[in-house]
């Protein structure tokens, strides 16, 4: 009775989010190495210096991005590749690409692929839908996900054989070549891509669960034994200044982040605004994705002392949990392996979905054939 509850609980979320899920894991499949083809798009900055060649100073470098018409830098990141660009961003809208070297800004390459991506992203959250629609959309998907969560977990389930063999089990861990028709395929791959796909699709799926729901987002936090913070609430507010502040040259302050880690890759200064006493570090040691490698450092602007050294360990269990969901979701976290792994899975995704629906309307055409056959019995005969 609770298997066969269980499995029409199953059939009817896959029936009612197969569509959506569907999307979303076509959508992730192609998100899979986002990471990687735009730092090949961005290849065309990078650039050998000439011999003898100095690299400018931070408080240079911000100082040429201010001459660029419109832009006004509020960070600036170096990377520890010689050849690399000097990154300055204007929020989260607008970046510039200089040479680290003599200042000038590269020409910016065309934004087909950073747009693409970008309409990729917005098809798996939303629809790709903007404004008040986005909301409604996001409903939608946050409720799939959560029947795909169900799916997943109930297949856990449902994948047991009723009789443990040697044959049943090897036809459910593995692809049969010798299936009689399409229905035993289905069935068959089905099965095998649940339980190779299982976890993974269980960490990706319950991870998406956190950023739909606010109540889930808590529950990372609850789970590690603390309250989940309020947006905005906690943020410390500076004594205001009423003149700017002397400071030391950001060179200084990059220098202090370096040694405080041997393995950097990048270093970004959120550059200070003129009345403020510090400026705050991040010193990444991955790739950009891996949360454990991400390190921030705050320093007094006017003598290099000290505030505050935060490393990733640093941080409270709860605060730790919610920066690896982030990056778990996508397998960044595990840098390019977990990629792999999150996009393999993505694909197993697309699969299951397709045998599944294919098993159902099978399922269902066989009911119509069965209650037609019954009405032809029931017909009196003339």
């Amino acid at each position: 009775m609770v298997r066969t509850t269980i499995f029409w609980l199953h059939l009817a979320c896959g029936v009612s989010a197969g569509l959506v899920v569907l999307m979303m894991s076509v959508t992730g499949v192609v998100l899979t190495y986002e990471r990687q083809a735009q730092a090949w798009e961005d290849r065309s900055y990078y650039a050998e210096p000439e011999a003898g060649q100095q690299m400018m100073s931070a408080n240079q470098l911000i100082g040429a991005s201010r001459g660029l018409e419109g832009f006004e830098p509020t960070s600036l990141m170096l990377s520890s590749d010689p050849t690399a660009p000097a990154v300055l961003k204007q929020g989260r809208s607008q970046t510039q690409y200089l040479n680290p070297y003599n200042g000038e800004a590269y020409n910016p390459h065309s934004d087909a692929l950073s747009a693409f991506f970008s309409t990729v992203r917005g098809w798996h959250r939303w629809f790709n839908m903007s404004g008040d629609n986005r909301s409604s959309a996001r409903v939608i998907t946050g409720a799939a996900n959560l029947m795909f969560l169900f799916l997943v977990l109930s297949g856990i389930y449902l994948w047991l054989p009723k009789i443990y063999a040697r044959t049943t089990l090897r036809a459910r861990v593995w692809f049969n070549a010798s299936n009689s028709n399409a229905n035993a395929r289905n069935f068959n791959w089905h099965h095998v891509l649940g339980f190779w796909a299982a976890i993974p699709l269980v960490v990706i799926i319950s991870t998406a669960t956190v950023f739909n729901y606010s109540w889930a987002n808590s529950l990372v936090y609850q789970l590690a034994g603390e309250e989940a913070p309020v947006r905005g609430g906690s943020a410390s507010v500076e004594p205001p200044v009423t003149a700017p502040v002397s400071r030391l040259p950001y060179a200084n302050l990059i220098d202090t982040a370096k040694t405080y880690s041997t393995s950097w890759r990048t270093i970004t200064l959120a550059i200070p605004a003129a009345e403020a006493n510090s400026a705050s570090l991040t010193i990444d040691e991955g790739d950009g994705g891996q949360p454990q490698k991400r390190h921030v450092l705050t320093l007094n602007v006017t003598d290099g002392e000290v505030i505050k050294w935060a490393p990733f360990t640093s941080q409270t269990p709860g605060a730790q949990a919610r920066r690896w969901v982030r990056f778990l979701h996508t397998g960044e976290a595990l840098g390019l392996t977990g990629q792999t792994i999150a996009g393999i899975a993505s694909f197993a995704a697309i699969l299951m979905v397709w045998t599944g629906l294919a098993l159902a309307l099978r399922r269902f055409l066989r009911w119509l054939e069965k209650q037609k056959r019954a009405r032809e019995v029931e017909a009196p005969t003339i």
